[in-house]
């Protein structure tokens, strides 16, 4: 089996595999990256061909259109679960940074070496962190240097303050500055940075909460509604009979609505999944600065819009449609 999977993984170009590699790097997920790339093609194909199946027995259109579509967005949802895995792990060092330096510089003042002082900083309360401090204290061990463990342990975090932290230690160290004093004002200067962020998140949630509720309750509801409408008006107008004389006389010519039901609810869906992914793009932006950090909203938002416009349709026609005859 591992083998049919790194067989099927060699069709994935080189870049793409070296790209993913580097990207695993990045976060919690110990696996080979041939096994994970040829798992993630096989799965999809295989739920790709299921969807397919399913939504053309909805929709009158070809199952291998559905599962082309289905195969990429399955593709797209794996790469976008990698980038948030990315964000969760930089997120979680992000958080446990500043008491991390503050305790490293107590260690300092307290008379201890550098390493010594950065290996006993590690807690199990910085979860992710301490395993990384861990690991930095196994190369010292084995030799290594500790300002270049350093730097590894950067390449393995996609965080720019960390990064920036890094390299205040290795200056300190090379130059014999007062280290401890520069960690603890690094560490005053990211929980300060932190408070900030917190304020500009309490201060935005009105945005967040009006974006999300137009995007996932006004649009679907306001769909339902303009689709019932829209049937009435094809019921009407196949009822109407306009003599051909009187008919060229007129300003505006009346025809029938020729859109079938299956294609204005496949379209209205289609366009509530872009929408929702475009909202969700832009909650990302507004409350964390990253549009994909925004992606975590795209699922609950599609769950919710899709039913909504499926109830607001059935409600709408089932109370008004009566008045209609429809």
């Amino acid at each position: 089996m591992k083998q049919l999977l790194r067989t099927i993984a060699k069709i994935v170009p080189r870049k793409v595999r070296i790209k993913v590699r580097t990207n695993l790097d990045f976060t919690t997920i110990k696996a080979n990256v041939d096994y994970l790339i040829g798992g993630v093609l096989v799965l999809s194909v295989l739920f790709g061909v299921l969807f397919g199946f399913l939504l053309s027995l909805f929709f009158n259109y070809p199952w291998w259109l559905f599962s082309s579509g289905s195969f990429v967005v399955l593709l797209g949802l794996a790469y976008v679960y990698l980038m948030l895995a990315i964000d969760k792990k930089a997120a979680r060092i992000e958080e446990s940074l500043p008491d991390a330096l503050q305790l490293m510089a107590s260690n300092l003042r307290a008379g201890m070496t550098p390493d010594k002082a950065l290996l006993l900083s590690a807690r199990p309360e910085f979860g992710i962190l301490k395993d990384e401090i861990d690991l930095v204290g196994r190369k010292v061990a084995m030799g290594t240097s500790i300002g270049f463990a350093l730097m590894e342990m950067t390449t393995r975090v996609k965080l720019k303050r960390l990064s920036r932290a890094v390299e205040l230690i290795n200056s300190g160290l090379d130059s014999g500055g007062s280290l401890a004093m520069l960690l603890e004002m690094t560490a005053n200067n990211l929980q300060d940075q932190f408070l900030i962020d917190k304020k500009i998140k309490a201060s935005i949630t009105m945005y967040v909460i009006f974006i999300f509720s137009a995007a996932a309750v006004i649009t679907p509801f306001l769909f339902g509604l303009s689709s019932f409408l829209i049937d009435i008006l094809k019921n009407s107008l196949s009822q109407i009979e306009i003599p051909t004389g009187a008919s060229t006389m007129m300003p505006i010519k009346i025809a029938e609505i020729k859109i079938s039901a299956e294609f204005l609810t496949g379209f209205i869906i289609t366009f509530l999944s872009v929408n929702g992914l475009m909202a969700s793009m832009l909650l990302g932006q507004i409350a964390k600065g990253k549009k994909r950090a925004g992606l975590s909203y795209f699922i609950p938002l599609i769950l919710l819009a899709i039913p909504l416009f499926l109830l607001a349709r059935y409600l709408i026609k089932s109370l008004i449609g009566v008045l209609f005859n429809f």
